[in-house]
This record gives C-alpha cells, structure tokens and sequence, in this order.
C-alpha cells in the first residue's frame, strides 16, 4: 500500500483521484497532490504574530500581556524573551524562561521576533 495518498485535512487513507485532483471520502476534501507537498514543505515551520519564521535560539518580544496561572501579575506586553526553543508537536510550541516567571511555554501568535 505504498501508493495510498493521506488526505491533509483529515488524515484518512480512504482517497481517490477524479480528474488531476484527489478526493477524500470521508471529508469530501479536494486537493492538487501537486501543490500539496509544497504546501506541507511549510506545514513544520512555526510563525510569529507578523509571519515571521521563528528559529531555536531567537529572542522574541510578547505582544500582549499574557495572564499566568498561579502569578500574582501578567507576563507584559514588550517583554523580550531570548533563546527560546521550538516544540512544532505542542499547542504552545515555544519554550523559554522568563525573568521573574521561570521556565514557560507560549504560544507563537502571541510574539513577534525581536
């Protein structure tokens, strides 16, 4: 079964081709196999508040105060934050430590690359 195409809205194996175009027959989505893998070349990369790609080791600035759970008081807005590292796996896909707050995870659309 190495020939089976995935479908990239829903992960279902259960596709056909119609046309130059693939179909899933579970969702009814339709896509280009094409242009496709372009688009999953950027699926990995993670994005800032602006669109920048962020890397591991940027530093970056929080656009918004942003409340912590268990802290008397916000992360602000304007903080830069330096060395973060990348988890494109989680929902908060930064990791970094912040003074006064300790270690954290954030959520990309919430800084912009310094």
């Amino acid at each position: 079964m190495s020939g089976v195409v995935i479908c990239p809205k829903c992960d279902s194996e259960f596709t056909y081709p119609s046309d130059d175009m693939m179909v899933c027959s579970q969702c009814f989505y339709e896509w280009n196999p094409e242009e496709a893998t372009s688009e999953n070349n950027d699926a990995g990369k993670i994005l800032d508040a602006n669109g920048n790609e962020l890397q591991d080791g940027d530093s970056v600035v929080v656009v918004k105060d942003l409340p912590v759970k268990g802290a008397p008081k916000p992360v602000k807005a304007g903080t830069k934050v330096k060395n973060i590292r990348l988890r494109p796996e989680s929902d908060h896909n930064i990791d970094c430590k912040i003074d006064g707050f300790g270690s954290m995870a954030l959520k990309s659309e919430f800084v912009k690359k310094a």
